[in-house]
Formats: structure tokens, C-alpha cells, sequence
């Protein structure tokens, strides 16, 4: 056990708020995106951040690695990538006369998939199975891969020229979706009088480690959760199913991600117990994305409705 995660859960959270803190000094004025992106991480799920170039997309993902102490690695999603690019290949060996697997860069503990719409669907495939099962499968041989995994994506909404959509199952696979959006006049002053991010990211110190994440992950699943808490997390499941705007609703699955998500944000707050307050704040970036419009709507407008129309008993 390492000298971070023999700590215990006083000094923990300490180190948790040591972490949060140092990535709001590199990415400035967004406290409740980097939140959100905790909350992710210590559910264990998937980040998709969807913006304009230059916002700091790829700034967050150097930062929670670092803060973690996770191995990086960033993948150029483009039209030509194929799956091996991502996952690895076998290779013959004369050698030996057998054949030796290469992992490619999945195998890691925070994968950058920059611009991920701007591969082909079978590339994007290549994704499904290590987000959902922790492992990947190559000329019929499972590979597991590390423990923490994590997967921060990003796309371009405005640049749509040469790029593929995310289908419903590759989106299902994110827990949330993000945008950062631009910096507030405070912000940016700051960010044009200040260091250099690049400065600044190599400067962060690791505050946890995959291990120390883990054991926040398992404190984060013991929060409380009540029976009328439940009840409103399916009452909202259920309006999503029947509503006549909504073609197709979320899943039982989006329902999972969305009580594993309160819980790590109610964890981030400081409090031992879920509340409704806490589904409000994650519906939106975790049902959005997940919702597929009858007609026209958008799916963040449609969430929000959702919020509106359904009561907390």
C-alpha cells in the first residue's frame, strides 16, 4: 500500500480537496464542471466534454491525471485510425512461433480521446467493450486493462465537416457530458496575465493515487440513499419513458449511473446521505446526451423538463 492510501479517511479527504483545488487554479472559473468531472471519476465512470476548440478540455484531462497520479495517454481520434491503433495488435514472433500481443494506448489509467467523432464508427467501436467491461478482446484473448480506467472524450459540436455522430450505445457509455464553455471576464484576465497552463501542469503534485481512488470510490457507494430518494430517481426514469417528446428514454442502466453519480457528488459535499438537490444538480449532464428526441427537441431542454415536470415527493 502506498504512503498516499495507507492515510486515513480524515486525510483522504484532505488530499481530495488538496486535488480539487490545484486543478481550479489551472482551470480557472469552472468549479462546478470540475466537480462534475470528480464526480465522474470517483463513480467510475466516463467523461465526455463537448465544446470549441481551446476552452481547456484537454487541460482538465492533464490535470485529473496528474492529481492522481493516473499514466496518460492521448489518442488523435481521425479518419484513418483503426481499432489496433487503439487497442494494440498481435504480432508473429519467428523467434518463438507464436504470436505476442502489443497493448496499444487503452492500456492506461486516463485515455484522451481528442475529438472522437472524427473517427470512423468501427474505430469508435473499439471503445465499447473497455468502457463497459474494464477490458478488451483481440484475436479472441481477453485483455484486462489497468485499474483506475478512465476515458475523458472530446468533440467539436461546431465543426461538423468529416466527423461521424456518437451512436446511442457510445453515448449510453459516458456517465456525463460536459461543456466547458468560455471563461468569465475574471477568469480570462487572469489567464492572460498568469503562467502558462503547460507551466502549470507540470507543477502539480500527486495528491491521491489509483489506489486512493479506489478507496474514495468505495466510500463514495456506503452514502445512504432513502426509499423516497429512490422513488424520485425512477419516478424521473419513468417520465422520461412516457413523455411525447422522448423517443426513446433512459435506460435502467442511466439509472445506475445516475444514483452511482449522487452519491460521488454527495461524497464531494461533504455529506453521508444523498439528496434530491444532488439528482437535480447531475440530470442534466447525465440525461441529456441519453435522451433521443421524438421530433426536433434538444436533449438538454428536454432534461430540464423532465426536472420541472417531476415533483420530489
Amino acid at each position: 500500500m502506498s504512503a498516499i492510501t495507507a492515510l486515513h479517511d480524515e486525510t483522504l479527504h484532505t488530499r481530495l480537496q488538496a486535488a480539487i483545488a490545484q486543478v481550479n487554479q489551472v482551470l480557472l472559473g469552472k468549479p462546478r464542471q470540475i466537480k462534475l468531472a470528480f464526480t465522474c471519476l470517483i463513480a467510475g465512470g466516463h467523461l465526455l466534454l463537448e465544446d470549441v476548440p481551446g476552452v481547456g478540455k484537454t487541460t482538465l484531462a492533464h490535470a485529473l491525471a496528474a492529481s492522481f497520479a493516473l499514466d496518460f495517454q492521448r489518442v488523435q481520434f481521425t479518419s484513418d485510425l483503426l481499432p489496433s491503433d487503439i487497442i494494440g495488435v498481435s504480432v508473429y514472433e519467428r523467434e518463438t512461433g507464436s504470436f505476442r500481443f502489443h497493448p496499444g494506448p487503452i492500456f492506461t489509467g486516463l485515455l484522451l480521446a481528442d475529438e472522437i467523432n472524427r473517427a470512423t464508427p468501427k474505430t469508435q467501436s473499439a471503445l465499447l467493450e473497455a468502457m463497459a467491461e474494464g477490458q478488451v478482446t483481440v484475436d479472441g484473448q481477453t485483455h484486462a486493462l489497468s485499474q483506475p480506467f478512465f476515458v475523458v472524450a472530446t468533440q467539436n459540436p461546431l465543426d461538423l465537416n468529416g466527423t461521424f455522430s456518437l451512436p446511442d450505445s457510445q453515448l449510453d457509455r459516458f456517465m456525463l457530458r460536459l461543456s466547458l464553455d468560455y471563461p468569465d471576464a475574471i477568469a480570462e484576465r487572469a489567464l492572460l496575465t498568469g503562467s502558462d497552463r503547460r507551466d502549470l501542469l507540470a507543477q502539480l503534485q500527486p495528491q491521491l493515487d489509483g489506489a486512493g481512488l479506489a478507496a474514495l470510490h468505495h466510500q463514495a457507494q456506503a452514502i445512504t440513499v432513502s426509499a423516497a430518494l429512490l422513488d424520485y430517481l425512477q419516478a424521473l426514469l419513468a417520465a422520461s419513458r412516457r413523455h411525447a417528446d422522448i423517443r426513446v428514454g433512459l435506460s435502467p442502466r442511466a439509472g445506475l449511473a445516475l444514483l452511482g453519480a449522487a452519491r460521488a457528488w454527495a461524497l464531494l459535499s461533504h455529506r453521508t446521505h444523498v439528496l434530491p438537490e444532488d439528482i437535480q444538480a447531475l440530470f442534466v449532464p447525465l440525461a441529456a446526451h441519453r435522451l433521443v428526441p421524438a421530433r426536433g427537441a434538444n436533449g438538454d431542454s428536454l432534461a430540464r423538463n423532465l426536472l420541472a415536470e417531476v415533483a420530489v415527493d
